[in-house]
């Protein structure tokens, strides 16, 4: 028999042993859906009036698929009925709106695509809803920063993305929406994307965990470029046990994207329950210089601490070349933005400006109207570096000091198993403080660049909060080690609370 609402629950909430469905983890669900405490039709409508209720206050959805996701969840109640379900089949989530999805609006939070409709599926979309895929339910398309070039969240042509942990300030970026859904109980996990921090920095400010694989792990066909040796699909979720289903079930080998890597997927969700003790963690020096929060940095180390005491070897290590990340980010980046974005030219698809008497006008003012301040910007940098004269001197030297911070890398791998140190300088900012200082906004990324540019897997979790904001816990990973950072996060989520805690609001 279904339980009854627990005390303060809304009567449109449907309870599970007292408490809210939106406050289970991911393994609860699927066990009260294969248990039938309750139907998927019922766990979907509940996000839905969530949704409902909540969103305005966060612009955390662009598009609520709502009546999809109700034949979606039907068609799951039917595989759960006759026992062909999978441990995610029903479950509801969220897709960040740069995965194309077929009949559904696919934007990249951009007016330049506000009219786009997908034709196809990202591989992604049909590994978690397709027939043939995990059966999971998807309530919608989450808000972002405009072609995910932001780190607040700011830049969506639909307007910011607000924080439930507190809606006057930022929920972090790219995938501001995602993290700002699941936050807020609007959905039990999301996709999202990182080319410079994307999953990482947003999970640091809003208490989840999200992690981006290593560059292959995930099929990157169907996801909307913006620079394509850096851009990977990851996932943001409560727990680091439920990142490690969601992500099982989107990994693995595609054929139709060139970058994707032909190795077997290990079992991130068997492999949780390891114990750490003896693991060789090093925290690189560079990483707790000037420039880290005190709040940020003694939460940080409390977590160092927490996770010795467990029986972790903690090494100081040195990555000398990370100063460098943020200039060589954006040389590369934007480089690769540039070419990305020559596609949206007013011809083949997305917006096209009205009145236009020649073909340069109807480029010039498409791409004007359509595109938004900071992607201009982006494209403007990355067409100069790589214009004659400049490449060398900017774009050649840049892949070099890439080359370098991956040998950093490599080094510190072989005498450590992972690498440790914040997500984040500080808390979440304020909306509009550092949208005037592009530079400001840039050194958000500080610390999860190099990642990126060496092209392997990192996550972050929370490890505390300063003044009621949550703070993260960066790890790093050597390539396709994503099963080593999911159990090491596991286990310290065991041995602490902040996970746990939710915003006031939306409980």
């Amino acid at each position: 028999m279904r339980a009854g609402p627990g005390p303060g629950v809304h009567p449109g909430d449907i309870a599970f042993k007292y408490e809210p469905m939106h406050t289970l983890s991911i393994k609860a669900l699927g066990e009260g859906l294969k248990t039938k405490k309750f139907s998927s039709r019922e766990l979907t409508q509940h996000y839905l009036s969530r949704i409902e209720r909540h969103d305005p206050a966060l612009n955390s959805y662009i598009t609520v698929t709502a009546e999809q996701a109700l034949a979606q969840a039907d068609a799951a109640d039917a595989r759960l009925a006759a026992g062909e379900a999978g441990p995610l089949t029903g479950i509801p989530l969220a897709q960040k709106d740069i995965f194309c999805t077929a009949g559904v609006r696919t934007s990249c939070a951009s007016k330049m695509l506000d009219n786009f409709v997908a034709p196809y599926n990202a591989t992604i979309v049909d590994k978690l809803h397709g027939a043939d895929g995990a059966g999971m339910v998807m309530l919608g398309k989450c808000n972002m920063d405009e072609f995910a070039m932001g780190s607040s969240n700011e830049t969506s042509w639909y307007g910011p993305v607000k924080n439930p942990w507190d809606t006057g300030r930022v929920p972090g970026g790219s995938s501001g929406g995602s993290v700002a859904a699941v936050a807020a109980g609007l959905a039990p996990a999301a996709t999202a994307t990182d080319t410079g921090g994307s999953i990482r920095q947003p999970a640091a400010l809003t208490n989840l965990t999200g992690i981006k694989p290593t560059y292959g792990r995930v099929s990157r066909y169907g996801m909307i470029a913006f620079a394509s040796s850096l851009d990977q699909a990851g996932v943001v979720a409560r727990t680091a046990e439920d990142a490690a289903y969601v992500l099982q079930a989107m990994s693995g080998f595609d054929p139709r994207d060139s970058t994707s890597v032909e190795r077997p997927v290990d079992d991130l969700v068997g492999g949780l329950e390891r114990p750490i003790k003896g693991l060789r963690i090093g925290l690189p020096k560079e990483y707790f210089a000037e420039g880290l929060a005190d709040g940020a940095r003694e939460r940080v180390m409390a977590a160092v601490e927490q996770l010795r005491s467990m029986g972790a070897e903690i090494v100081e290590i040195s990555l000398p070349n990370s100063p460098l990340s943020v200039p060589t980010y954006y040389v590369v980046a934007p480089a690769e933005a540039s070419s990305n974005l020559s596609r949206y030219d007013g011809v083949r698809y997305g917006h096209r400006a009205e009145g236009i008497k020649t073909l340069e006008e109807l480029y010039k003012r498409s791409r004007g109207e359509g595109f938004g301040a900071e992607v201009q910007r982006r494209i403007m940098v990355g067409t100069y570096v790589l214009s004659h004269g400049y490449y060398d001197a900017y774009y050649l030297q840049a892949q070099k000091v890439r080359k370098l911070i991956y040998d950093d890398f490599r080094r510190a791998f072989e005498s450590v198993d992972l690498v440790l140190g914040p997500t984040a300088t500080d808390v979440a900012f304020e909306l509009g403080s550092k949208t005037d200082d592009p530079v400001a906004m840039y050194l958000n990324d500080i610390y999860t660049i190099a990642a990126n540019l060496a092209g392997i897997p990192a996550m972050s979790l929370s490890c505390g909060f300063v003044d009621g904001l949550p703070v993260g816990l960066q790890l790093m990973g050597n390539y396709f080690d994503e099963a080593r950072l999911l159990n090491v996060a596991h286990q310290y989520q065991l041995a602490t609370d902040w996970h746990q805690q939710h915003p006031r609001g939306f409980e």
